[in-house]
Formats: C-alpha cells, sequence, structure tokens
C-alpha cells in the first residue's frame, strides 16, 4: 500500500513537472532562426525530478516531454526536403537531445565532502553540467548532418557559406544552449534548496 502511495505520489510529481517545463519552454528570451531558443529555465523542473527520483524517472519524464516539444515543433520539418532527414531531425534534436535532461541525475549518489549540502552542490553541477553537454552533442551533430547543407541551399545567411559543417553547428547551437547551460547551472542553489524542503516534507507527510 505504501509503495503504491509513493510511486503515485512520484507520477503525480513528475507531471507537474513536465508541464512546468512545457510551460517555460513557450517563455522564449532568445531563439535562433531554424529552432532552438533560451527559455526561462524551462530544463529545471525535469532536472529536479532526476535529482529527487534518479535518473531513471528523469528520462522517463525528460522523454515524454521530448515527444511534447516534437509535436510542438512539427512545423520545423517544412525546412527538411527528406524522410531519412526528418527521421534524423526527430530522434536527434527532439527525442536524444530533450531525454538527454534526464541525465541531471547522474551523480545524485555520489557524496564529494563531508558536508551533505555542498557534497549535493558539487553532485548537482555534474549532473546539471553532464545532461546540458550531451543535449548539446546531440544538436550538434543533427545540425552538422541535417541543418547545415539546409541552410546553405537556403542560403540564409553568409555565415554558413564560409565555415564547414561542424563548426557551423557548434555557432549555431551554442548560441542558445550556451546561455541555457549558464541559466540551469545559475539555478542550481536554488534546486539543492527546493530539493531539501521536498524531501523533508516528503519524510513528514509519510
Amino acid at each position: 500500500m505504501k509503495k503504491n502511495r509513493m510511486a503515485t505520489r512520484k507520477m503525480a510529481e513528475c507531471a507537474i513537472m513536465i508541464a512546468a517545463s512545457v510551460m517555460l519552454s513557450m517563455i522564449k528570451i532568445y531563439e535562433a532562426p531554424l529552432g532552438g531558443s533560451v527559455t526561462l529555465f524551462s530544463m529545471v523542473p525535469l532536472m529536479v525530478v532526476s535529482l529527487r527520483h534518479g535518473i531513471g524517472w528523469g528520462l522517463g519524464s525528460s522523454f515524454i516531454f521530448s515527444v511534447i516539444k516534437l509535436w510542438l515543433g512539427a512545423g520545423n520539418f517544412a525546412y527538411v526536403p527528406t524522410v531519412r532527414g526528418i527521421v534524423v531531425v526527430i530522434v536527434l534534436d527532439y527525442l536524444l537531445a530533450y531525454t538527454a535532461i534526464g541525465f541531471a541525475g547522474a551523480f545524485r549518489k555520489i557524496r564529494f565532502t563531508k558536508s551533505e549540502r555542498s557534497g549535493l552542490l558539487i553532485s548537482t553541477y555534474l549532473g546539471v553540467l553532464f545532461a546540458c553537454i550531451v543535449r548539446f552533442v546531440s544538436h550538434f551533430v543533427n545540425g552538422a548532418v541535417v541543418w547545415y547543407e539546409i541552410t546553405k541551399n537556403g542560403e540564409w545567411n553568409d555565415y554558413v557559406q564560409t565555415v564547414g559543417m561542424w563548426l557551423y553547428s557548434f555557432v549555431y547551437n551554442i548560441t542558445y544552449l550556451g546561455p541555457e547551460t549558464v541559466m540551469a547551472l545559475i539555478a542550481v542553489p536554488v534546486i539543492v534548496t527546493v530539493l531539501g524542503i521536498m524531501k523533508k516534507n516528503t519524510r513528514n507527510s509519510i
């Protein structure tokens, strides 16, 4: 009975965090011309799930988020001329990239210092950075393999005509994922505080 109650609570928390991430992802501080944007801490709720309940729950919640983002971003497929290209975009730019946010809890069980809070801060910083790097790699590969040629053929900017696909993809994706990563890292102390409050409330309610 207790296990069922805990599982139900976890699912409810995950649903709330997914909804929060979706809503925050719609608040765009900057939007790149071919997709990708700097949002108002949209990765943070999903990272909290992973840090609180483990990467299994984090990856599961982030995958659901990726499907929602795929549905919301379907208009971008109009630029992709081939079915193969669309499949690559779906896998790399959506399913893998956004699901990677769930890796934020990868170091949650590791304590780097004797102090519980400082150890949690370090493991959270590492997890958040790791999740952002994995997400960046997915977007980066997709940008080089698919979007580079589309942008070059479309002649939408001069820069793409002067560099190779890997450098172009790196520059394009870092313009929005760089600030997204910085914002997520800035939020880490708040995340750790929230995790402590949620943990305390959970203990009191059992």
